[in-house]
């Protein structure tokens, strides 16, 4: 699925910075080979990862931890073919000066080190929720540098799992719908989103998602651009949308839904700045719904 638009971008975790040395994961001398040299990425059981004192990157080299790699993921290999693990902390003896969650660092450290972050944090949430089969509740093994769960017991295979769900930026005659949820940050809004059901394609869970929540027909949809979200392991589809002039009305997914205007919506990215108290605030800026909310501002700018 192409993007239709070169300059959709800007949000976080889109570099694909590695070649993810798929053969490699069956060569485990190759693989210890690589592990003196590489960086490994130490996650906590929470999902935040080492940093040093001043909050930037603190990854350890293999020769460091010594041995081979045992347990940790293999995640791929840098253009200068230098390789990446990620292992769990409890698995270390090492210690680090301070820890960094995903949002952070997508904000504060080098793209290409947070695109690591987030791949190895949607792998440690999967080896976290699958040590037990599923088919069987027998213990799982991990295989293949950690991306397949074998189950002795009953020989079922387990693969990673991500999560499609889709996020549209809806509007109508230069309005833009917005919504929020209870438990998000006070004035905070935001493009409707949810996940992708079986037997649905993306364009009609689009259509379903946003009347759900909302009660706005959709008309029609195009495909944006895709960002990896592992909280905890969703692939967010971006759409743009235009839909019938319906008054928004809520019946619990979301506390409110509203059209808003180029001026609201400008307004609100002011507040990033400046916060007058009143108003609406947007998504963070490493956010693919940032990114729609600022694409179709823009257009409505031209």
């Amino acid at each position: 699925m192409s993007n239709p638009d070169s300059s959709f971008s800007g949000y976080a975790f889109a570099g694909a910075p590695l070649d993810r040395g798929d053969t490699l994961r069956d060569d485990p001398d190759a693989l210890n080979r690589l592990w003196p040299d590489a960086q490994v990425l130490v996650l906590d059981a929470d999902g935040t990862a080492f940093a040093n004192a001043d909050g930037q990157p603190f990854p350890i080299l293999g020769r460091e931890l010594g041995g081979g790699p045992g347990a940790a993921v293999f995640l791929g290999l840098t253009a200068d073919r230098r390789a990446w693990f990620v292992t769990e902390a409890g698995t270390i003896t090492l210690r680090a000066p301070n820890r960094m969650d995903l949002r952070q660092a997508a904000a504060q450290w080098p793209a290409e080190v947070a695109d690591v972050f987030c791949y190895a944090r949607g792998m440690s949430y999967w080896h976290s929720r699958n040590r037990f089969c599923g088919v069987c509740g027998g213990a799982v093994r991990f295989g293949r540098a950690g991306f397949i769960g074998h189950c002795d017991q009953c020989r079922t295979e387990h693969y990673p799992r991500v999560d499609p769900a889709v996020i549209v930026a809806v509007e109508n005659a230069g309005r833009l719908l917005l919504g929020r949820q209870s438990n998000w940050a006070p004035r905070r809004y935001s493009v409707l989103a949810g996940f992708v059901e079986p037997g649905e394609t993306f364009e009609q869970t689009v259509a379903r998602e946003v009347f759900e929540e909302s009660k706005v027909r959709v008309i029609q949809s195009r495909y944006m651009g895709t960002q990896p979200w592992p909280f905890p392991g969703a692939l967010m589809v971006g759409f743009f949308a235009t839909a019938h002039a319906d008054v928004p009305a809520v019946d619990g997914e979301l506390e409110d839904a509203r059209w808003f205007s180029a001026e609201e919506v400008a307004a609100a990215m002011r507040r990033e700045s400046v916060d007058d108290g009143q108003g609406i605030l947007l998504p963070p800026p490493i956010s693919i719904a940032r990114t729609l909310i600022n694409h179709w501002h823009r257009q409505q700018l031209a």
